[in-house]
């Protein structure tokens, strides 16, 4: 037999056999491998004393008043909330909850008159009323190029659409 300590279920048989719940033929097989091995002799002797302590201890009795008392020790249990409002409390009294709010309207508005919003100048849109100053012959030369187009627009379109240019 391999020696049941050198894996999980090993063990488990071992604590099985501690407990009495093996049937005849492996409870002798494991006494048998006992007799050779130390390891598994020395884990079924701990787990015996272990066994034996638990069933040799006794629960201190509980007293009568045992669930009056942890009543009212879970009452006097303060909440996290409770420890993070108790410091501001004195503000919410009816005295401090309207000073506060006029303490922060104070301080906002000091803010907000201390600076500003940055508001951006809007170009003034141009106008189609704005005159460019022309040299004489810049205007001369755009006429006769009109013209040039006039005359050119005369022979594609024969009958007379002038107008479009």
């Amino acid at each position: 037999m391999n020696c049941p300590t050198q894996n999980r279920e090993g063990t488990e048989i071992l604590l099985a056999y501690t407990a009495g719940k093996l049937d005849a033929a492996r409870s002798a097989a494991v006494a048998g491998h006992l007799q050779a091995c130390t390891s598994c002799r020395e884990f079924t002797g701990g787990q015996a004393a272990v066994w034996k302590a638990l069933d040799a201890w006794e629960a201190a009795p509980v007293s009568p008043d045992f669930d009056r008392r942890l009543y009212a020790r879970i009452d006097r249990e303060v909440s996290l909330w409770d420890l993070i409002v108790r410091p501001f409390r004195p503000l919410f009294m009816r005295q401090g909850l309207p000073m506060a709010a006029a303490v922060a309207v104070l301080l906002m508005a000091g803010f907000l008159l201390d600076r500003p919003p940055a508001i951006n100048p809007v170009p003034a849109p141009q106008t189609s009323a704005d005159v460019e100053s022309v040299a004489p012959d810049q205007a001369e030369q755009t006429l006769r190029e009109m013209e040039m187009m006039r005359e050119l627009n005369r022979l594609v379109h024969p009958d007379g659409a002038d107008s479009k240019i």
